[in-house]
């Protein structure tokens, strides 16, 4: 098992990582008869492919002696109405710590083939941009 859900009523769940005890709050969101005082269930979707391509870059830069530490990304999260669904995923990288061009490519190549990027549904647009500093 990964995680334990519980509801605990008003549009809100309560997420326990068994492994670690971490506790994630979910919330529904405005726009769909929620507070919006937390993550919704479809933002934890878009932050997810955000954090995994991360671990992979970071994975990566590590096996090759390179440092992403500082390095940020703004995450957008688009939805459609009919039927509700997520129909694109914006993610605008701002990397840190890398200069050589060939460095550069092979890290966003391998971003793109984290777990989670492939596992999204062909029909999620995802638009990733890479800023290097």
């Amino acid at each position: 098992m990964t995680s334990k859900v519980t509801y605990i009523g008003e549009l809100r769940t309560s997420s326990i990582h068994l492994q670690s005890g971490a506790e994630l709050i979910s919330d529904a969101p405005i726009d769909n008869n929620g507070k919006g005082a937390a993550f919704s269930p479809t933002d934890t979707v878009a932050n997810a492919l955000a954090s995994c391509m991360f671990t992979i870059l970071g994975i990566k830069a590590r096996d090759n002696n390179l440092d992403l530490k500082d390095s940020t990304a703004v995450v957008t999260k688009i939805m459609q109405a009919d039927p509700r669904r997520i129909s694109a995923i914006e993610i605008v990288f701002e990397m840190e710590g890398v200069l050589e061009q060939k460095d550069r490519t092979i890290l966003e190549r391998v971003a793109l083939s984290c777990p989670v990027y492939l596992s999204l549904h062909p029909e999620i647009e995802k638009r990733i941009t890479f800023n290097w500093k």
